[in-house]
């Protein structure tokens, strides 16, 4: 069944298919729309779920924490400032090994205030352990959620899942979104059962004091299913998503008229749509260029990116974020497992978009044509006004 939807409304619908038992969050531009919408499914008997109104991004955080560790299926979502004011709960919720589902819409943060896209802050906290796949589209935005539980409370992982979107681009923008019926979502996505939980007939505690003896030993394990179980895990629920329900799911990541290509252009989230079009354009003119979009970001699919990768010759990364005072993140991590592997490939970074600003075809078309050996360059940056900030 198809219906034409703002996505925060269609990321809302469903996650009530995926029949959360408890949804706590505080309101946040522009993230808002999504637990406004889930408010009111429940309100009108449409979601049996307990919605939790919280004082502030911190205590959402908290809720779900203490939810999922009671054994029971959380969600929240946040964006920015409000995810940032997540950061100390969200290490305890991956430390603790609770698989809450996340919805991150991007969105830059301050100072100064701004209130569009990039990806500045789920950067922040890209270590805390925590699954993150990005969506390019409305209709993949609603499709990870169903993937992302499905990820996340596999008994062998047990951790959190963060679906990013991008601000406004995604959460406000209008598209064909198709939604699966119930019961097909209740195979796909059976009811949640904890392996282990607060109960008082069977007390355990959860988050203790752990000193040097162990800590080490407790992060280790979960670097192992990062790159061991989860790795597997999400390919193989990308698989058994497109089985189930006809719409093509791809796990770590996307390949795009890749098949020849010795100029590749790499990024994620709605960007790539931009880069489709530009490699389009390119092709027409007889140059051969590809798109590899990353759908998996933690953990990082090294390998599969170095397969995906095998042909080139040249690598431009684009990313709407930027770690100051070095590169840009997914710049530093796709050079860092390319030459790691041994692979003979120029790889370029190029920071674009922060803040909201448009990335052009033509900007992504010159960028090709004047691909340069650079760290990581900001594209269309009024340097007159920024001194020696590059």
């Amino acid at each position: 069944m198809k219906q034409f939807l703002e996505g925060a409304d269609a990321i809302a619908r469903t996650v009530a298919l995926c029949r959360p038992g408890v949804i706590s969050a505080y309101p946040i531009t522009p993230q808002t729309h999504i637990v406004e919408n889930l408010a009111d499914l429940i309100a009108q008997g449409k979601l049996q779920c307990q919605f939790v109104n919280v004082e502030s991004e911190h205590s959402a955080a908290s809720c779900v924490l203490g939810a999922s560790a009671a054994g029971v299926r959380a969600y929240t979502s946040t964006s920015s400032q409000g995810l940032l004011l997540m950061a100390e709960v969200l290490f305890n919720i991956a430390g603790i090994r609770l698989p809450v589902v996340l919805c991150c819409v991007n969105r830059a943060v301050s100072a100064p205030i701004n209130i569009w896209n990039d990806q500045q802050d789920i950067m922040a906290v890209r270590d805390a352990g925590m699954v993150q796949l990005f969506a390019e589209s409305v209709q993949e935005s609603c499709d990870l959620h169903l993937q992302a539980f499905k990820i996340g409370e596999d008994p062998d992982i047990m951790l959190p899942v963060v679906v990013n979107i991008d601000g406004f681009t995604l959460s406000h923008g209008f598209e064909a979104v198709e939604f699966p019926e119930q019961s097909a979502v209740d195979v796909f996505l059976p009811a949640y059962r904890a392996p282990y939980k607060l109960d008082v007939n069977n007390p355990m505690t959860l988050g203790p004091l752990c000193g040097p003896e162990y800590y080490l030993e407790q992060r280790y394990a979960i670097q192992e299913t990062l790159n061991r179980e989860v790795m597997a895990k999400v390919q193989k629920v990308a698989d058994e998503f497109t089985a189930a329900f006809g719409r093509k799911a791809f796990g770590l990541l996307e390949e795009y008229r890749m098949e020849d290509a010795e100029t590749v252009l790499l990024s994620f989230g709605s960007l790539c749509g931009t880069l489709k079009e530009a490699a389009d354009a390119l092709r027409a003119k007889g140059r051969k260029v590809g798109v590899v979009r990353l759908v998996t970001y933690r953990p990082f699919p090294k390998e599969a990116l170095v397969r995906a990768l095998a042909k080139a010759k040249d690598v431009l990364v684009f990313e709407k974020c930027i770690s100051l005072g070095a590169d840009g993140p997914v710049y530093t991590e796709v050079t860092s497992a390319l030459y790691g592997a041994g692979a003979k490939v120029a790889v370029n970074g190029y920071v674009c978009g922060l803040g909201g600003r448009d990335v052009a075809l033509d900007e992504i078309l010159a960028a090709v044509d004047a691909r340069e050996r650079v760290s990581a360059k900001f594209m269309n940056v009024k340097q007159e006004n920024l001194g020696s900030f590059i």
